[in-house]
């Protein structure tokens, strides 16, 4: 038997939205990840875009295990010579764009390259309950379920 390459052309991609409320943010990254590279396919192939499209929802409502909530960081730079700059995760949830901690967990564990750029444009991540791709008809996708550990109960 041969082994079968999918090609651009015949990739069928699907919508998918799941709820993040509760979710713990390296599971729900991981999951969300794998979806983004197609790896739950069986026609899955390395070096094509054949993920899903996923649609985060609730993102501002992701949770930490731990102490991560207070102790993790998160730097970037201006550019401008000592302009590293730090923000913890519990700054940034409780900031204007929550929703940057699932966005920046996702994409460090995608790729680096233009595969990974690609498929990263497959993500779209909203910090409440409102998304408006209903149209495209997405299929709710339920993460808490597949494993006990991926929803903290607090």
């Amino acid at each position: 038997m041969k082994t079968r390459s999918t090609k651009p052309a015949e990739v069928q991609k699907k919508w998918i939205t799941i709820d993040a409320t509760g979710l713990v943010v390296g599971r729900l990254a991981a999951i969300v990840a794998a979806r983004l590279r197609g790896k739950h396919k069986p026609t899955y192939t390395p070096h094509v875009d054949d993920g899903d499209n996923v649609i985060v929802i609730n993102a501002a409502k992701a949770v930490f295990t731990g102490r991560k909530r207070e102790r993790k960081v998160y730097y970037h730079h201006t550019g401008f010579i000592g302009g590293i700059k730090q923000l913890t995760a519990k700054q940034i949830m409780e900031g204007r764009f929550p929703e940057r901690i699932v966005e920046k967990a996702v994409e460090r564990m995608l790729p680096r390259g233009p595969l990974g750029r690609r498929q990263l444009g497959n993500l779209r991540v909203y910090p409440g309950p409102d998304h408006p791709h209903a149209a495209q008809q997405p299929e709710a996708l339920d993460v808490a379920a597949m494993n006990r550990k991926n929803a903290r109960r607090a």
